[in-house]
């Protein structure tokens, strides 16, 4: 074998690694999912939205919630029989808000317990789908977010606000426009919200929360944390299974050259650790 072959060998090598890798880590991330549902007797659906590189290309990708999640998830709901509760794993920045309620809506109507879990954040679309759950576990540092409706880049709110501040004769026929588009958006959303909480909570406390979260009392990207959920009325606990943090371990963001954060993956107490000469500790 001469040394041309050789190199070709090794391209090929080299380029079905990334392939082979990926394989493995899907199958994996199957077997991850597959523990936990026998664990916990239920179907799991993981919502993971990660920045992702084209392979070719090489430059990265966001993900949101999209038509293709909702199709999905919709499809794994109807696989799920009646009486099988239904546990979701949300990590996300939001998305379009047709396809979140379409999940939400699916979820409500499971008539077996539906659970949401959150390690990370579940923002936007994201916490729309939450509270179509009976339970909300999150991590001790996990956060939810409001769901205003955003208009391009300008939330809906911010553009009512200036139907309050100017005068009519001095507001372009472009804003006048958004602000009724606005107006409707916001109306749609905290009737949704409303319609996912009102058995759970009550219709009043359910017109409370729904007016917090979607009539733009907070920036779009205001952190709501596990006490204030609480303080809200919402289902939250902490009671995440460490299996959740397993899964979310094996949908890896994108490797940079340097990574941002370091430090030595293992367990750290404070108690220090025996050396240990062969089969004995030094006393």
């Amino acid at each position: 074998m001469d040394f041309f072959s050789l190199l070709w060998i090794f391209f090929i090598i080299s380029s079905l690694q990334p392939i082979i890798r990926q394989k493995m880590l899907e199958m994996e991330r199957l077997r991850m999912l597959e523990r936990l549902e026998r664990e916990r007797n239920s179907r799991v659906i993981a919502l993971i939205h990660r920045q992702e590189t084209m392979s070719f290309l090489g430059f990265p990708l966001v993900r949101y919630i999209d038509i293709d999640d909702s199709e999905a998830i919709l499809r794994a709901i109807k696989l799920t029989d009646q009486d099988v509760p239904i546990d979701l794993i949300i990590h996300t920045p939001g998305g379009l808000v047709l396809a979140a309620e379409q999940i939400a809506h699916a979820l409500q109507q499971h008539p077996a317990k539906v659970t949401a879990f959150i390690p990370h954040y579940a923002m936007s679309g994201g916490t729309l789908i939450a509270l179509a759950a009976d339970e909300i576990v999150m991590d001790n540092n996990a956060v939810l977010g409001p769901v205003d409706p955003q208009l391009g880049q300008q939330p809906a709110a911010s553009i009512l606000k200036v139907l309050e501040r100017k005068p009519i004769e001095e507001i372009e026929d472009n804003t006048l426009i958004m602000a009724d588009i606005a107006e409707k958006a916001i109306r749609q959303v905290k009737a949704t919200v409303m319609e996912l909480l009102r058995e759970k909570m009550g219709e009043q406390q359910a017109e409370r929360v729904a007016t917090t979260l979607a009539t733009g009392v907070f920036t779009h990207d205001y952190p709501i944390t596990v006490r204030e959920a609480q303080e809200l009325g919402l289902p939250v606990n902490t009671n995440m299974p460490k299996q959740v943090y397993q899964i979310m371990a094996l949908y890896p963001q994108t490797a940079q050259r340097r990574p941002s954060v370091e430090y030595i993956p293992a367990p750290r107490s404070r108690e220090p650790e025996h050396p240990v000469f062969g089969n004995r500790r030094r006393r």
